[in-house]
């Protein structure tokens, strides 16, 4: 990988010294800010219908200038990597300080934490490995099972490297590898069709991917999924005892919970827990952090997009409300610490307080006595698309795999199950907690304000009372 004046100066022509004096200059009068220089490649297959339908390789980069001044936030960004755009760049954004008189931010601290290696991803297999990759995973879910009838697999890499210069002189620098695998399996049988998929990445090379072990299990688990579900029986519908698994379907508490925690929607008092802080807002034993230091998670970042290395941040803890992800400008107009967790899609978007790991910490209960605690509900363990009104936190998740609990016991699978409810008021219906906290298998991606970034989830199987199930049968 190049050196990181080799992309944002010495090939660019640009002179770091000039550079720096016209970001001091755009920021004279700002409360913060900082010049954020992105350069990004990524690769992407698609093998669809036994050959390879799509190959692509992208390179993008860009510069973004932000410069803030209490509330306001001026923010000019280009793709044109040269002084004379940064220029402009400046003479824009400098209108919100204009008359201000602010005095600098603190820089952020500095961190030699790595939480992931800076070796260029999409360079660790060849063009001929991925693509075999993913023919010898149509093959071996074809061979598996006879009743297989479509295999989608895709295959996504990506590297990205960020340079933040701040007032001062204060750089900070990120090189970010990204990689994802997913397969999509359709049975048939008796004229009926059902899916299953299953995907998996992180901040490594594709080496992981590449292995047998690993792609083998991917397969098995999305044809596991499509043959449970061509057995399932239209879902029931009435309110119920749900047990969640562990893991994946922590994007419940992400949606429903994790996006009314940042710092943004609580300063501006549109947040369900607006005004909330050190009060009980879940249940005891409920304790919800979002950590962005996991080690090669997808949603994990050495440092976050304003230069912050990112923390364990404690938002619930034994149901009582304790913090809020905090970017920059939140936290200080909050009165509070940056926990770095300001992200951008790109140098063409400004930052935002975003989740990192979403995660809920694991409880005393085995996971075979919350689901024996159940006389009827159902165990969702696996969920699609869902829905969510931040201000209010009513919430509809779809279910992609699911079982009826009778008497206890796990039985039929079933179809058609959405989850509706409101997401502070499911966390204070949560009976028992789990003792198998898992994180999801790497294939979160989080949207805000049109901007998308990776994150991750993780919670251990809970058992919440009282949930709307929406499905095609009456309960009795």
């Amino acid at each position: 990988m190049a050196a990181s004046d080799d992309l944002f100066f010495s090939r660019t022509g640009m002179e770091r010294g000039r550079v720096q004096s016209l970001v001091e200059d755009a920021l004279k009068g700002a409360d913060d800010g900082e010049l954020y220089l992105e350069y990004r490649q990524s690769e992407s297959f698609a093998f669809d219908d036994g050959r390879l339908k799509a190959a692509t390789f992208d390179t993008m980069q860009g510069f973004g200038l932000r410069s803030v001044a209490g509330e306001v936030t001026g923010y000019a960004h280009a793709t044109d990597l040269s002084e004379d755009a940064i220029k402009r760049a400046a003479e824009t954004v400098r209108a919100v300080s204009q008359g201000h008189g602010g005095v600098a931010a603190l820089a952020p601290a500095r961190t030699n934490t790595r939480l992931y290696s800076d070796t260029d991803p999409l360079g660790t297999a060849s063009f001929e490995a991925k693509v075999k990759l993913l023919q010898e995973m149509n093959e071996y879910a074809r061979g598996k099972d006879a009743r297989v009838k479509q295999v989608s697999c895709s295959l996504s890499g990506e590297w990205q490297t960020v340079e933040i210069l701040r007032p001062g002189g204060e750089v900070y620098r990120d090189i970010r590898p990204l990689v994802r695998l997913n397969v999509s399996v359709i049975a048939e049988e008796n004229g009926r069709q059902e899916a299953g998929s299953y995907g998996g990445g992180g901040r490594s090379g594709y080496e992981t991917y590449l292995d047998p072990a690993y792609w083998h299990q991917a397969v098995d688990e999305a044809l596991r999924q499509a043959l449970v579900n061509l057995a399932s029986v239209p879902a029931p519908a009435g309110e119920m005892s749900v047990v969640l698994g562990p893991g994946w379907p922590g994007i419940l508490l992400h949606e429903a919970v994790g996006h009314g925690l940042e710092g943004d929607f609580n300063r501006k008092k549109t947040s369900a827990f607006a005004g909330l802080l050190g009060q009980r807002v879940a249940a005891p034993g409920v304790t919800v952090v979002d950590d962005g230091t996991i080690e090669g998670r997808r949603g994990s970042l050495s440092i976050d997009d304003e230069g912050t290395p990112t923390s364990r941040t404690v938002l619930i803890e034994d149901g009582i409300l304790k913090g809020f992800m905090q970017d920059r400008q939140n936290a200080r107009l909050m009165g509070v610490t940056p926990t770095g967790n300001g992200r951008r899609q790109s140098y063409a978007n400004p930052v935002m307080p975003r989740m990192t790991n979403t995660i809920m910490l694991g409880g005393e209960h085995a996971p075979e006595e919350i689901l024996a605690s159940v006389k009827k509900g159902i165990y969702a363990v696996n969920f699609g698309g869902g829905q969510v009104d931040i201000t209010n936190g009513k919430f509809v998740f779809s279910c992609t795999e699911a079982y009826m609990i009778e008497n206890g016991k796990v039985g039929a699978p079933i179809k058609g199950a959405t989850l509706i409810g409101n997401g502070p008021d499911a966390m204070t219906r949560v009976k028992m907690i789990g003792n198998d906290m898992k994180l999801d298998s790497g294939v979160g991606t989080c949207g805000k304000n049109g901007q998308s970034v990776p994150v991750g989830v993780g919670q251990p199987t809970l058992r919440i009372d009282g949930l709307t199930v929406g499905g095609t049968a009456q309960a009795a």
